[in-house]
């Protein structure tokens, strides 16, 4: 069986699916761990997960640039959407997913080098500890960090249901081509 790694106009290839596929797991134990703090507040089960939220983020803005990067080198060979008003909007709410995966760990980093506590996800330094607050930095992400993640979230679920529709309504390929055999 020979893998197929670039897309194709009838499917993504393995090396965007890989990318989809990833992010959606990383994604969902992100929103795992925020609804178990939500549901059970000061608990080890949310102390391990929430004690992940951190990294998991900054791994995820790592894949987001190199899904963005990997997309607009294989955007002519892409399966298209359809030049209707239905493909437009699809369109439109890919872009908006791809905005709001890069706003909310963006923001999140400013948070982090605007506390002066310094931040090394993994292990890796990424900036040291310099003691002084930048409460400028801090503010975008203490007032919109959640909120626009859960939102995120909401688009992931219309995303979700879109697929359903298209699989199980529709009954087109839409599905198969992003689950094709790995």
């Amino acid at each position: 069986m020979s893998f197929h790694w670039s897309d194709s106009p009838l499917r993504y290839g393995l090396v965007t699916r890989v990318l989809h596929w990833g992010m959606a797991a990383l994604l969902a134990w992100q929103f795992l761990g925020m609804g178990v703090k939500l549901t059970l507040g000061r608990h080890p089960l949310t102390a391990f997960l929430v004690g992940t939220h951190k990294p998991i983020g900054t791994t995820l803005m790592l894949l987001i640039l190199l899904r963005g990067a990997w997309g607009l080198s294989q955007w002519r060979r892409r399966p298209p959407h359809p030049a209707t008003r239905a493909g437009r909007l699809a369109a439109l709410g890919h872009a908006l997913l791809y905005a709001l995966m890069l706003y909310v760990p963006i923001v999140a980093l400013l948070r982090e080098f605007g506390s002066g506590r310094g931040f090394a996800p993994w292990g890796i330094p990424l900036f040291p500890a310099t003691g002084e607050r930048i409460d400028q930095l801090m503010a975008p992400a203490n007032l919109s960090h959640g909120l626009v993640a859960w939102t995120l979230l909401a688009l992931i679920a219309g995303h979700v249901a879109m697929v359903a529709l298209h699989h199980f309504v529709w009954r087109d390929t839409t599905l198969s081509r992003m689950a094709g055999k790995f």
